[in-house]
């Protein structure tokens, strides 16, 4: 367990930057206060997604009284709202898991999908917290197939009292249209470095104890 809890502070240093950073893809390269929501349309490019379903929680938090005290309940609400339903969790539980998944029973796929969806949820909620200290972001042009179903959505955000940082967003295409499912925050992917760790812990004590040093986490 000790290199779950080495593991999960480690993360809380880029945590932020994960969370801001998506959060921060509603803006251009100044903060912009929008006048009302901006309309989310999953099928829309890649690019316009990110940027309006950011620009919806930024908007939203900044807007509410308990979520800027740091009401953690009240954060977790507006994730749930405006950031979950476009966040497809169960692509990056599978991946983060690799070979493993293949191995997990249907109940556990669905467990380890909740108990990791929880972790995730503490991530955007630790930066959306902190949503004033982003002065602004810029999307980069976008580079791939516009034709693909699996891009990447490049952009730099600007912190008021720091340097700028790379966060990059891959997103998956289905009947339901985009969909985010892996982050990266100078160049390291969420998905990949969660892969090591549910495999060392998987190897420890099984798929089930995975679960619940997750849920533990998550307490």
């Amino acid at each position: 367990m000790a290199y779950m809890h080495y593991w999960f502070f480690r993360f809380a240093a880029l945590r932020r930057g994960l969370a801001a950073g998506f959060v921060a893809a509603a803006m251009s390269s100044v903060v912009i206060a929008a006048s009302a929501p901006y309309q989310v349309d999953p099928h829309a490019a890649p690019n316009d997604l990110v940027r309006a379903v950011g620009n919806n929680a930024l908007e939203a938090v900044r807007g509410d009284a308990a979520a800027k005290r740091g009401d953690e309940k009240r954060i977790n609400e507006l994730i749930n709202q405006y950031l979950l339903p476009y966040v497809d969790f169960r692509k990056t539980t599978r991946l983060a898991a690799g070979r493993h998944w293949r191995e997990a029973s249907a109940n556990q796929r669905d467990s380890l999908v909740e108990a990791f969806k929880g972790t995730l949820v503490r991530t955007y909620g630790g930066a959306l917290a902190d949503v004033d200290k982003i002065s602004g972001l810029e999307i980069l042009p976008f580079r791939g197939d516009a034709n693909a179903g699996d891009v990447v959505v490049r952009s730099l955000f600007l912190q008021r009292n720091g340097p700028s940082v790379s966060v990059d967003y891959r997103l998956g295409k289905s009947e339901d249209g985009w969909k985010i499912y892996d982050v990266s925050v100078e160049g390291i992917w969420l998905i990949q470095n969660y892969r090591n760790q549910f495999s060392q812990q998987i190897g420890q004590n099984g798929i089930d104890g995975l679960i619940a040093a997750l849920n533990r986490q998550n307490q």
